[in-house]
């Protein structure tokens, strides 16, 4: 890829942009030199990445580990039917270069990861987060301040989306001066477990496209210090002001924090409640091998056990628990899963407070299960 010129079908494809000012040629070809590491390729990932490839953004790094689930196709709009079950990696690239052709995609198909941050972000001149998870926020927060790289922030809740860009390096706050700890395991449900209007994470991972792009080409005023909330239902965008928090432990003067390896970074994903007792999905087969007797419990949604399940296992989705908890036996071995190991961890609590004191948690939940089995 020749970055120091335009190609005549590059002129061609990017012919709306070449005649706005302030993009023009220069910018196009700014762009074309740029590079965007994306967190996640799921609800904002995926229109993120969508736009970011058509405009011509030289270089998308895309980062994730999962494979496409049917549940998924609703909302992400990067994959299609004919990937359902593979890894979102390859139906992201595949979209993308179906796209631009003349763009480069990486793909890294891992989790994103203390272990992986620091080197991930350096390569890259700005990171998307389209994670869903706060110790997945706070770490790619995190790198990005001490890489000295814009963060562009997205979330998505049922008709509610926010935006806005964290660079402390930039004169704006981070994302610690928000939200100062980790909030406590069930505060925030999953998309899963609340629901998400679909077209929600298109327009909230489209407009941190938009962010990415002015950012890139130095156009335009980007949302440092102001964090932009849409209401889908009363179709209405408010702003509100976001200043560096002057005790942040990462940012001010004050910090304490020197590495990205840190309590809220090195929180499991999953934020499993701490002390409920658990088991891997490896014990899981041996219990299920041994023909002792034991109960499974499946707390996800009916849509995701159809899916995929575990054999044996009965549905009572975690919103419907407490109204049938007489349905669970109060003796013998009472073994509880979903996706990843969250719900269940919030399940699990609720039966050992209820009196069922054999509940104990699959850790990774199905998730953890598939892989094991490489399905």
């Amino acid at each position: 890829m020749d970055d120091l010129t335009l190609s005549d079908a590059e002129r061609l494809r990017y012919a709306r942009h070449l005649s706005i000012p302030g993009v023009g040629e220069e910018g196009q070809l700014r762009l074309k030199r740029s590079s965007v590491l994306l967190i996640g390729t799921g609800g904002l990932g995926s229109p993120a990445a969508l736009y970011l490839a058509a405009a011509g953004v030289g270089k998308l790094g895309l980062v994730d580990d999962d494979k496409v689930e049917r549940s998924n196709l609703q909302r992400q709009i990067l994959h299609g039917e004919s990937g359902v079950g593979r890894p979102k990696l390859e139906s992201a690239k595949e979209r993308l270069r179906e796209i631009n052709p003349h763009i480069e995609v990486v793909c890294h198909e891992s989790r994103f990861t203390p272990d992986n941050a620091e080197k991930l972000v350096a390569a890259y001149d700005l990171v998307i987060d389209g994670s869903d998870n706060f110790p997945t926020r706070f770490l790619s927060n995190d790198a990005c301040y001490f890489a000295r790289k814009p963060l562009v922030y997205g979330s998505i809740f049922r008709f509610e989306g926010q935006l806005t860009v964290f660079a402390p390096h930039l004169g704006g706050p981070c994302y610690r001066c928000m939200l100062p700890t980790m909030p406590p395991p069930g505060a925030a449900p999953s998309c899963a477990e609340a629901g998400v209007l679909g077209v929600l994470p298109g327009i909230i991972g489209t407009l941190q496209a938009m962010e990415a792009i002015k950012l890139l080409l130095d156009v335009g005023e980007v949302p440092l210090g102001k964090l932009l909330c849409y209401d889908a239902l009363r179709t209405s965008f408010r702003t509100l002001r976001l200043s560096p928090d002057p005790a942040c432990k990462l940012c001010s003067s004050e910090a304490s924090l020197r590495s990205i390896r840190n309590p809220e970074t090195l929180t499991d994903p999953s934020c499993t409640m701490p002390d409920i007792p658990s088991i891997s999905v490896d014990e899981l087969d041996a219990r299920i091998r041994s023909g002792k007797p034991y109960v499974l419990i499946d707390v996800r949604q009916p849509e995701e056990h159809a899916e995929h399940s575990i054999p044996g296992g009965k549905l009572i989705p975690l919103d419907e628990l407490p109204g049938r908890l007489e349905e669970i036996p109060r003796d013998g071995e009472v073994l509880v899963h979903c996706k990843a190991g969250g719900r269940s961890a919030r399940a699990v609590s609720l039966m050992l407070e209820s009196g069922i004191p054999g509940a104990i948690n699959v850790a990774g939940g199905i998730d953890a299960w598939l892989k094991r089995s490489g399905t």
